[in-house]
């Protein structure tokens, strides 16, 4: 289940709003054992409705899961002077292929 500040975020862009501060545009709240919900809404746009922000479950989903899928790939990378190291040592091409690899086995959506 996608979070509500990403569908928050992806209703907002939507709308025009590309930017949004949780700490001061959009306030979430949560009591204990309850669902985030939506303390104070300060953007120049109207609060969406629960199904509008719902409307944005699978689009906020995939975000997440490729944002996952970005930071795997980045620790899988290694440093630019790690990179760069390995295709003096090693050839661009073998770079190439590693890289290659790490991007099969970390597919985005």
């Amino acid at each position: 289940m996608a979070q509500l500040n990403k569908k928050i975020e992806l209703y907002a862009k939507a709308n025009g709003v590309n930017s949004i501060d949780f700490l001061t545009d959009v306030i979430l709240e949560q009591s204990a054992g309850e669902d985030v919900i939506i303390k104070e809404w300060n953007l120049s746009i109207a609060q969406p409705t629960t199904e509008q922000i719902e409307s944005y479950e699978t689009a906020g989903n995939i975000v997440e899961t490729n944002n996952t899928v970005i930071a795997t790939r980045k620790t899988a990378y290694g440093s630019w002077d790690k990179q760069l190291e390995e295709i003096y040592d090693n050839g661009i091409d073998s770079w190439k292929a590693r890289i290659l690899q790490i991007k099969t086995d970390n597919p985005k959506n």
